[in-house]
């Protein structure tokens, strides 16, 4: 769903990181709110007063989507759901679940902070605007209040709305998932509404394009577009999720890997192996024991002239985390792992003897079987 991202600190135990589509927003919305929203709303300020504005509208609105993923977080951790963060990305936040909720109920609840904090946040916003235009307070000040104020009640209300993945479809999902107790089914349900609204959104904005409104149509096809690929996402990843869960590593693992002995030269790796196997990992294994492993990446910082000098065993690096996995782990674990690093091949890994190694696509193979006969 996301790219680069930068970590920017950690609160409450959750590291808060920023998508580099996040600063692109940022800076449109500040932009937008300095020429458009804010001068058309307060007349006869400075530029440099609208710019200020805007800056600091912007910089609101930053702080209000963390607290409204920051209380999804709390309430999700206050459940025993692993929160792997949260981060800002250009049609929002997200906080980064480690699992699914486990009952309808916890579902519902952390589904419904998000909204009700944006709410909090609008009322409390408001109450001071109202004060402070009851009291005189400058124009600049009063008019950023208000502008946060509304945007917290349309955040609101449009994360209400019951297609998911959005917060009312959440609320929806748990309604339909307590109903039923099928959260598989639920997650289906909720995810075509989820879809059918963006493609509302997108029809929408090509409508808002052909009338003349540019730039609100594309926003507008934007979102409808992000909408419907994360509503599809979603019921992927919960069938994946529900499909590999449990299942053990030693259902998919191959027991008798293809094994490099240190002893060989960087050359024979790549004619013997590399060339022969097309794989981009191999482990390192002398006399039953495991020291290492070594891939087309270290192959690679190896100037050409010295591959028939250097051996494998100077080359192998300590296996890490990222490419070994311990043999009681499930299926999904291991999904992660390749997801998370890029790594197509782990290997079983217990005591520091090599059991075996597991692949992607053995993983998908089986994920597409079981699929295809209990969907």
């Amino acid at each position: 769903m996301f790219g680069r991202s930068i970590k920017l600190f950690k609160l409450f135990g959750f590291e808060v990181r920023v998508d580099l589509s996040w600063v692109i927003i940022a800076i449109l919305i500040a932009w937008s709110l300095s020429i458009g929203f804010f001068p058309f709303h307060y007349k006869n300020l400075s530029a440099q007063v609208y710019w200020s504005m805007g800056i600091i509208g912007a910089l609101g609105l930053f702080l209000s989507v963390i607290f409204h993923e920051m209380c999804h977080s709390l309430v999700a951790r206050s459940y025993g759901i692993p929160m792997k963060g949260i981060t800002l990305f250009i049609f929002g936040g997200v906080a980064e679940m480690g699992d699914e909720p486990h009952s309808p109920r916890a579902e519902f609840t952390m589904a419904i902070a998000g909204p009700l904090s944006s709410i909090l946040i609008a009322l409390v916003a408001y109450g001071i605007y109202a004060f402070g235009k009851a009291r005189g307070w400058v124009v600049p000040v009063v008019g950023v209040i208000h502008y946060l104020s509304t945007i917290n009640g349309l955040l609101a209300a449009f994360n209400l709305i019951p297609a998911f993945p959005l917060d009312g479809g959440r609320v929806l999902r748990s309604a339909l998932w307590g109903l039923k107790g099928n959260i598989r089914w639920a997650t289906r349900v909720s995810s075509w509404i989820g879809e059918t609204f963006g493609i509302l959104l997108i029809v929408l904005g090509v409508l808002a394009v052909v009338k003349g409104n540019f730039m609100g149509g594309m926003w507008w096809f934007l979102i409808g577009m992000f909408l419907r690929n994360a509503a599809k996402m979603s019921y992927r990843q919960l069938t994946v999720r529900k499909a590999l869960e449990g299942e053990p590593i030693r259902r998919f693992m191959e027991p008798n890997p293809i094994t490099v002995p240190p002893s060989i030269s960087v050359e024979e790796l790549v004619e013997d192996y590399i060339y022969k196997y097309h794989f981009k990992m191999f482990p390192v294994v002398d006399s039953e024991r495991l020291m290492g492993c070594v891939t087309t990446k270290q192959v690679r910082e190896i100037p050409r002239e010295e591959w028939s000098r250097r051996t494998v065993g100077g080359l192998a690096a300590e296996c890490s985390m990222e490419n070994v996995i311990e043999p009681g782990a499930d299926a999904i674990k291991a999904l992660s792992i390749m997801s998370q690093t890029g790594n197509s091949r782990l290997l079983v890994v217990e005591k520091g003897r090599l059991l075996g190694v597991i692949t992607l696509k053995d993983l998908m193979k089986f994920l597409a079987l079981k699929v295809e006969l209990e969907d």
